[in-house]
């Protein structure tokens, strides 16, 4: 199994401080991968929130590519923070011309476009870098967003944590998704480590997604750009998420009700059951089969926690106003908030979603036998 850990904070924190949790968990994983999702930026991307910041991993001769891209494009670098790896490479950890974590304002000719539209432009963006680098591997793109940092690289969570420096002030942020990977593939692929990301959503997945080729095809079959890919099993998690909020128009409340609906008698009293039997017919082929937890973030900055019906893969709440974290064991949690209220620590089962909103003052319980706050 993987291990999943999650910060949401007032004040802005260390990535390392969510890797130090992993490292306390460190059973759950075998070293083989990391991966950072960071967004309500501080540092110097507080500044520039508009601006998308490209991050990924470059070959020197992909970085030439990258300049020449952006430049025909209209694009013009505003940051670049430079990573500059110290000491000796971490055990697997393969040797990286350059680290890209780079602001840019953006062309001229989106001065006109309504936000819809810009967030489409940084996805196809994403997406053209992404496809110039696959043949070649020199252009390896992880996010083209506002707000957003990401970092996947293979290793121990810690040591490369280390290895990259990733202590420093500039990337501190109020939202951190943190995974340390147990690999159950035959290659260890940059693409498949999560945490995954798409138009200002992001989720990571510990378990397995046994229902992901008919899931997988049905997306694909969508003609929605950015559903491509699936070199694990657990993209699906993010873009059914997206799917569900960007162009079914719910709430988040109904995202459980797409990936693990209610049984027919289970809903037989349902206050919203009309909605919910359509909701069932329609999504599905969306349904997961498990055992699966899966953490995430959306784009007003909250965050959550699920699980499916067979509720197999640990999951733990907890904090204080201000700061809460989610993840895959309490000794992660103790390690990062030892001075919360145990008492109030919340272990979502299969019917529920925890959800921390952007004010982070407490943890919401929504349960799926409760009506959903749907528009009329």
């Amino acid at each position: 199994m993987c291990r999943l850990f999650a910060l949401t904070s007032s004040d802005p924190v260390s990535p390392m401080d969510a890797i130090r949790a992993l490292d306390v968990m460190r059973e759950g994983h075998d070293g083989s991968g990391v991966g950072l999702y960071l967004s309500d930026l501080a540092g110097p991307f507080e500044s520039m929130k508009d601006n998308p910041v490209l991050s990924g991993i470059f070959t020197d001769p992909g970085m030439k590519r990258l300049d020449e891209f952006m430049e025909a494009k209209g694009f013009t670098l505003r940051y670049d923070m430079p990573i500059t790896p110290k000491g000796a490479l971490p055990t697997w950890t393969p040797k990286r011309d350059a680290y890209v974590v780079r602001a840019y304002d953006v062309p001229e000719s989106w001065a006109t476009l309504t936000a819809e539209e810009k967030g489409l432009a940084c996805l196809r963006t994403r997406l053209q870098l992404k496809h110039m680098g696959l043949d070649s591997e020199d252009i390896t793109v992880f996010s083209f967003w506002p707000d957003t940092i990401m970092i996947k690289e293979i290793g121990d969570p810690l040591q490369v944590g280390e290895y990259l420096g990733l202590d420093r002030p500039e990337i501190h942020s109020r939202l951190i998704l943190a995974q340390g990977r147990q690999n159950t593939n035959y290659a260890i692929n940059l693409y498949a480590c999560h945490p995954f990301f798409i138009e200002g959503i992001s989720t990571m997945t510990n378990g397995e997604n046994t229902a992901f080729v008919p899931i997988r095809d049905y997306l694909m079959g969508q003609g929605i750009p950015g559903y491509e890919g699936y070199n694990s099993d657990s993209e699906v998690f993010t873009h059914i998420l997206h799917y569900a909020l960007k162009r079914l128009a719910l709430p988040f409340e109904a995202y459980k009700h797409v990936i693990t609906p209610l049984k027919d008698h289970e809903m037989h009293n349902h206050p919203d059951r009309e909605f919910l039997t359509k909701l069932k017919q329609i999504c599905r082929r969306l349904i997961i089969d498990g055992p699966n937890c899966v953490i995430g973030c959306l784009p007003d900055k909250s965050m959550f926690m699920v699980q499916d019906s067979k509720k197999l893969r640990p999951g733990v709440v907890g904090g204080r106003p201000g700061l809460f974290a989610f993840s895959s064991e309490i000794c992660g949690l103790d390690l990062a908030i030892p001075d919360r209220d145990r008492t109030k620590d919340f272990q979502p089962m299969h019917l529920d979603s925890a959800i921390v909103g952007p004010d982070r003052q407490e943890v919401r319980i929504c349960r799926q036998s409760q009506p959903l706050p749907l528009h009329n």
